[in-house]
């Protein structure tokens, strides 16, 4: 197994690359790892309820809506609800569908004074496959990383 130092240090770097705002970009086992491994870290999951709800959900990850199903409008209590739940000392990584609306979030959180935020690259059920679907190429459900249904 990889080190949290080695997974950090590539995070750090992937985001220099896509000249993110924000302090790492993770790909979603590298993401299990430190948050199993770092003492702190927290999973928020950024997608509607609906999602939770029909698609899956990660044991543990805490949720709040960056946007809200079925209009997806941006929720304008995002960071109080993730200053509630989230101290801002803390290391935290955002997940989303498929890594765009974590990315938003991300970008929100670090702008608001949370210094250690890391986006969750390909999201919960990565890009669409040949036939249009998701969940089978790339993200963290393909990967078989701890999820469960409702």
């Amino acid at each position: 197994m990889e080190t949290i130092t080695v997974i950090l240090e590539r995070a750090q770097q992937r985001a220099k690359e896509l000249n993110l705002s924000y302090e790492g970009a993770l790909l979603p086992a590298e993401a299990l790892t430190f948050l199993q491994e770092a003492h702190g870290v927290k999973l928020v999951d950024v997608r509607s309820k609906a999602e939770w709800d029909w698609v899956g959900r990660i044991p543990g990850a805490i949720e709040i809506e960056w946007q809200s199903y079925p209009g997806m409008q941006v929720n304008p209590n995002f960071l109080d609800d993730l200053s509630r739940q989230v101290p801002k000392e803390s290391p935290v990584m955002f997940i989303c569908r498929s890594g765009d609306r974590s990315n938003q979030a991300a970008v929100a959180a670090s702008e608001s004074g949370y210094p250690d935020c890391y986006n969750i690259l390909e999201g919960f059920e990565g890009d669409k496959d040949t036939n249009g679907h998701r969940g089978v190429k790339g993200g963290w459900k393909a990967m078989s990383l701890p999820w469960v249904q409702s």
